[in-house]
């Protein structure tokens, strides 16, 4: 019996090509397994085999995603595969977009299983979850030794067009999809031992997860804005004209602090946007109309404000992971007050 065929799709870092400095390479394949692929062949053995992998740069490919879309499509069926299995993207946001959005593609055109691995807080888990089998990882390429038997395990089901069972049971994010089943023991009797094990502190596991949501209290009011020194944040990508931090139009790996001393004004020659995430016309044309700098100096120059601080900080918020907007606005808010800020207007899009 003739194995599987598989094709793997991965980026330049897993890829082998490179890092940041190889991310706007256009997609390409090789024969055979590559980087991570080994790992997963040695898993399947002869019963599957990566025939194909197809490698992508991460900026170019979120950065052209339609044009990046079809050119990944085209190599993936010149191999005539079983199977796609993209990544696994860990916590890497845009990479995590791109496998996801590489899945949905040849999911939908060529009408094979498709299947990743992600970290839950990873964009492209979020945004692709309902769509495709993602397999639930750690948040980094650490957890590769965990994160490659799973994978393959669920690719192998998927390509034997086994039946799935639970997201708890295989290992994979839940996609929001309900089914009805006979338990051999009423509802009310699993929630009262469900509630006597709350009770006496032993682990039990709910049959109806509810969201969790970050819940932060409030500062107080500034008493005298007159003396307040204020400081501009933006996840709107405001940055000097040129991006020299180069700062990701989607699912950015950085923040940038700007120098605004003696600035008054936002001009379409001095400060531009890279967000990926909106229009960008109006905010080139005045980026002002993002990070207000023009009003602060006014109310600075009025007296409602004390001060507006020297330097700005921004970031792109598209795509942008949870995780990573913690750790951003962890290291923001421990300079600012370093430096004695009272407050900030935080600014998007």
């Amino acid at each position: 019996m003739a194995s599987i065929r598989v094709v793997h799709y991965l980026n330049q870092f897993f890829g082998q090509i490179g890092g940041e400095d190889k991310a706007d390479i256009t997609p390409f394949s090789k024969d055979g397994p590559v980087g991570p692929g080994t790992a997963l062949a040695k898993v399947w053995g002869d019963d599957m085999s990566i025939v194909g992998t197809v490698i992508c740069g991460d900026t170019y490919f979120n950065e052209n995603l339609d044009t990046a879309t079809e050119e990944v499509i085209a190599l993936v069926a010149s191999y005539k595969p079983d199977l796609l299995v993209a990544g696994p993207a860990f916590n890497a946001g845009r990479y995590g977009m791109a496998c996801g959005a590489v899945c949905a593609a040849i999911q939908e055109k060529l009408k094979i299983p498709v299947v990743t691995g992600m970290y839950e807080e990873n964009p492209g888990a979020d945004m692709y979850k309902k769509d495709i089998y993602i397999v639930k990882t750690g948040n980094s390429a650490a957890q590769m030794r965990t994160a490659i038997p799973a994978l393959a395990r669920l690719a192998t089901r998927l390509a034997k067009g086994e039946v799935m069972g639970s997201p708890a049971e295989e290992g994979y994010l839940a996609r929001g999809i309900r089914k009805n089943i006979f338990h051999e023991q009423r509802g009310s009797a699993r929630a009262v031992e469900m509630l006597l094990q709350k009770l006496k502190g032993e682990p039990f596991t709910t049959e109806y997860p509810m969201p969790v949501f970050d819940r932060v209290s409030p500062r107080p009011a500034i008493k005298d804005l007159s003396k307040a020194k204020i400081a501009l944040v933006t996840s709107g990508g405001i940055v000097p004209k040129g991006n020299p931090d180069r700062i990701e139009s989607s699912s950015a790996s950085k923040f940038g602090r700007y120098d605004i001393s003696g600035i008054n004004d936002l001009t379409e020659e001095t400060f531009e946007t890279a967000h990926g995430g909106y229009d960008p016309v109006y905010a080139n044309k005045d980026a002002d109309r993002v990070l207000p700098v023009d009003v602060m100096r006014k109310l600075e120059r009025e007296g409602i404000i004390g001060k507006l601080h020297d330097v700005y900080y921004a970031t792109v918020g598209n795509g942008t992971s949870v995780a990573n907007s913690k750790k951003y606005a962890r290291a923001i808010g421990e300079e600012l007050k370093q430096e004695h800020v009272d407050g900030i207007i935080l600014t998007s899009t």
